[in-house]
Parts: C-alpha cells; structure tokens; sequence
C-alpha cells in the first residue's frame, strides 16, 4: 500500500475540510509548494492534491498553486476537482501531472473517462466520493441515488489505473475510516482501490492493510498536518505488511 499525503487547495492555500464544507476549512499553509517540498523531504513516494474550488466551479481554479507544486518536487501527483473535458485533462498531463482524477464526470459522462483512459493509460483515476453508499458531485454538494460499487463496475474494463473512494462523512473528522465500505468495494471490482477519508492513525492504517481485500493505497490529510501521523513511521507499517 501506498501512502498518498493529502494537499487540498481552497484559494491558493492548502487546508482541510470537515466533512467536506466549504465554510469549514482549516488553512494549513500559506505556500502549497512549501508543504509538498516537506512531504517529499519526508519521503513520500506520491502525493495526492484537490482543487476544491475547482470541483465546485467544473474547471481549474488552483493551478497556479497545483503548478507551483509540481515544479517544487519530483515525486509523481494525481490531481482531482474540476476537470471535466478531454482538454483539461491533456493539459495537466502535458504539464507533469502524473494522474488524473476524474469525479463528476464519472457520474455525468462516463463515456469521457473510457476516452480518457484510453488515450491516457494508466493516467486517469476515478473519484468516487459517497454518503452512506451513494455518490455525491460537483464538490460533494449534490447528492446522487447512484450507488458506490454499482458506479465503480462501469469502468471495469475502460483501463483506469485506480479508484478513489472516499467516505466524505469521515473526511477531516479524525474518526477513521469506513474500512468495511472500501473493503466490500475492493472485493467488488478488479480495479485498484485508494482509501480516503478519516485515516488518522496507524491503527487506521494497519486495519486497511489488514481489511481482508487488497487495497492500493490511503490517503491522509489532517492526521499529517495535526502531527498524530508520522509520514515516515505510516510507510514503514505498510511496507511492512
């Protein structure tokens, strides 16, 4: 498993949501390039970034700031929130981003993620970010009657590299994990599966490891940040396992 550390950008700044609004963020730093150079220093091998005014607008709103990041460190990036068109997409390839993540869209126009793998393999992801099992767009602000496991088997021949799914009521709460949701979804699907939302702790960790299906990875943002993870202490457990 790999662990992704977590920059979130709301106007330039890298912060972090409470259960995914907007009105609740918590600035972290100033200087988004700043905290990815520490998480490299740290030793992470990817980092995971959101444009969270971009998944509300439906276009990029922080590139600067994504751009900033990406000329700051070498590790491999995979970008989410706001991209929504086959040019989008290119552009941030073309610019060094190493994957693509693509929310909204999965729900509104799969046919786009199955182009998008297509030309892009092994570069497009797809977000699937749920309240009690069904999905959630546009910035977690509209819910959907879509249902977590019945939107991931769409893609399961398109070629996309990874899913990510994120329990957005666990989201910045420090309350772990939905290890059983991600484990029945990883159980569900022959797509790689990244768990996000509320890991706080190696216990955390260790139980996603542990959860009887094969994960790809986990996100963490506020455990990180708040210092009650040790970037470097988490990768060892999971290689470990």
């Amino acid at each position: 498993m790999i662990l992704y550390p977590a920059i979130d950008l709301k106007d330039g700044q890298c912060v972090r949501l409470y259960k995914g609004e907007m009105d609740q963020a918590t600035v972290f730093n100033d200087s988004p390039a700043d905290q990815a150079r520490a998480f490299a220093a740290q030793g992470a091998e990817w980092l995971h970034l959101v444009d969270l005014n971009g998944a509300f607008a439906g276009s990029p709103v922080n590139a600067a700031a994504v751009e900033a990041i990406l000329a700051a460190v070498t590790i491999p990036c995979q970008l989410g929130g706001g991209i929504r068109d086959m040019a989008t997409i290119e552009g941030w390839l073309s610019r060094g981003l190493r994957r693509v993540i693509l929310g909204t869209v999965a729900v509104e126009n799969p046919d786009l993620v199955r182009q998008a793998a297509r030309a892009f393999p092994g570069q497009v992801a797809v977000g699937i970010d749920a309240r009690e099992g069904r999905v959630a767009t546009k910035g977690w602000a509209e819910e959907t009657d879509v249902l977590v496991t019945d939107l991931a088997r769409q893609f399961e021949d398109a070629g996309v590299a990874a899913i990510i799914y994120t329990d957005i009521n666990r989201d910045g709460a420090m309350q772990g994990p939905n290890v059983d949701a991600t484990a029945a979804l990883a159980r569900a699907v022959s797509i790689p599966v990244i768990a996000s939302g509320g890991v706080s702790s190696l216990a955390d960790l260790i139980a996603l490891r542990d959860c009887g299906a094969k994960l790809d990875g986990a996100i963490s943002g506020r455990a990180l940040y708040d210092g009650k993870l040790d970037l470097a202490e988490a990768m060892a457990v999971l290689k470990a396992g």
